[in-house]
């Protein structure tokens, strides 16, 4: 996704972007993946994103819970998506992006 320089996303475009990018991830996976609204992190220069395979989240079973599904930022002003790690905590991704050390 482009946009122009001085306009910032949407709450809506955000979503769609993280929709996009998880359709692409589904196609590597193989299994159909859910963004829960309620482990979205919302801050003035993105949204921060936590996926679940569909089955996992519906039932709980660890038996359907992913491996590696690392978190992911959507960039407000420019719609970029940055993939973070799965070694660390949330807070710590957010902490180390707000320093400046991804881009």
């Amino acid at each position: 996704m482009k946009f122009k320089e001085n306009n910032m996303l949407t709450d809506n475009q955000i979503l769609d972007a993280a929709n996009v990018f998880l359709a692409t991830l589904e196609i590597k996976i193989g299994e159909t993946l859910v963004l829960p609204q309620e482990l979205m992190i919302k801050k003035n220069y993105g949204t921060y994103f936590i996926y679940h395979s569909k089955k996992y989240w519906e039932t709980k079973d660890w038996e359907e819970k992913l491996l590696g599904n690392a978190p992911f930022l959507v960039e407000k002003k420019s719609g970029k998506i940055i993939e973070f790690g799965t070694s660390r905590s949330m807070d710590y991704y957010i902490q180390e992006y707000e320093a400046g050390r991804y881009s």
